[in-house]
């Protein structure tokens, strides 16, 4: 049987991330490459009592069909912990989806047409460009520093009339890949110029939480509401296993976003949403999220010292997250990650190329560390094994 896919499906792409984690299931591999909670965070003894309580107090409830929109004390729960950090959010704009990730799917599908033009970060969110692509638009990288999205760029790019761009897709806090935050000058003038070109912003914000020492700066979206698509995440705050988020949108639009979530699953699931409501309404994740923060930094400072000591005189460079699962490095000029992350597995160890993460103009020799599922001592190992590969590729 011959099949005839749609021209969108020939613009699928398999994760690159995907499949290296192929490779990190090799028994010995220390992997830095997955963008994977820890599991000591999971706070499965919560979610046991709660999965109890929902059952029986619930349970038909609970398993039965629920509303396109969500469930609605989390929806309140969503609203009011966003207006705590400075967003006018009411309950009837929060649209809970089935991960973050189909709030990228919801607003590619409603926002591209082919040919559209969409404005990026150098690098960005590999997933987001997945959720683009088969959407067939055309995607521009916006430069980018270590402040984050360049402003005089994006009014440059923002496009008028019948070749302005769709939207800015952003990451401000601890970005995948990068790890970087945007700062509170450099939102200002991003915000400045959407609200002045009229480019809508999507703000994805699933680390936002995971701050080590101070939280970042308000959100773009709370600086440009109108024009602002905003998403969240339960993954890295309770477990991704639950593909629990929200993203919040102008009323105008939201109508629109709950149509393309009603096509694509009716709902997220029911029981979930209330499981999730129930572990949270008691103030539990002002008490567990500190102990999330409390882990990674401990994990990124074994990783930064780490790098310190076993790089050093190599010729690599690196970023200092203050919060998030990543780091960046760069490697030394004419040194390619691809291959050297052949040599790495080799010595047992793994992690993701930064070329994966650019939408144009990839540079081959960056590599995104993910520091949060490894022990301390599989850090420093894995950073001996790694300095032994590039030493031997120089």
């Amino acid at each position: 049987m011959n099949w005839t896919l749609a021209q969108r499906a020939e613009k699928m792409n398999p994760s690159v991330i995907r499949e290296i984690l192929k490779v990190t299931e090799i028994p010995g591999i220390i992997s830095f490459a997955g963008g994977l909670p820890s599991p000591q965070t999971f706070p499965i003894e919560e979610m046991r009592v709660a999965c109890e309580r929902v059952l029986s107090q619930d349970g038909k409830v609970a398993l039965q069909y629920a509303a396109s929109e969500g469930y609605g004390p989390l929806r309140e729960w969503v609203a009011q912990d966003l207006r705590k950090q400075g967003m006018q959010v009411s309950p009837d704009q929060v649209l809970i989806t089935t991960g973050s990730q189909q709030g990228l799917d919801l607003v590619a599908k409603i926002l591209i047409d082919a040919g559209s033009r969409i404005l990026v970060e150098t690098p960005t969110y590999l997933g987001a460009l997945q959720a683009f692509t088969p959407m067939e638009p055309t995607v521009v990288s916006v430069n980018s520093d270590a402040h984050g999205v360049d402003a005089e760029d994006l009014r440059a790019k923002a496009g008028t009339g019948a070749d302005k761009a769709r939207f800015v897709y952003l990451l401000p806090n601890f970005q995948n890949p990068t790890g970087r935050t945007m700062t509170e000058e450099r939102r200002a003038a991003v915000a400045q110029v959407a609200l002045e070109t009229g480019l809508p912003i999507i703000e994805d914000n699933p680390y936002g939480d995971l701050w080590f020492d101070a939280p970042p700066a308000p959100s773009l979206s709370s600086r440009h509401p109108d024009g602002s698509v905003y998403l969240g995440s339960f993954s890295k705050i309770l477990a991704p296993g639950l593909r629990l988020g929200y993203l919040i949108a102008p009323k105008t639009l939201y109508p629109k976003l709950l149509q393309a979530k009603q096509a694509a699953d009716l709902h997220t699931p029911s029981f979930n949403q209330r499981v999730v409501a129930e572990v949270l309404k008691d103030g539990f994740i002002d008490r567990h999220v500190p102990t999330i923060r409390a882990l990674y930094k401990k994990q990124c400072e074994a990783m930064l010292a780490a790098l310190d000591r076993e790089m050093a005189g190599l010729g690599l460079t690196w970023n200092r997250p203050a919060g998030g699962m990543f780091l960046w490095v760069q490697l030394p000029p004419g040194m390619k990650a691809i291959p050297l992350l052949d040599k790495a597995v080799k010595k047992g160890v793994a992690f993701v190329p930064g070329s994966a993460f650019y939408a144009q103009g990839a540079d081959e020799s960056t590599v995104r560390l993910s520091f949060v599922t490894a022990t301390v001592d599989q850090i420093n190992t894995g950073m001996v094994a790694l300095a032994a590969a590039i030493r031997e590729s120089l």
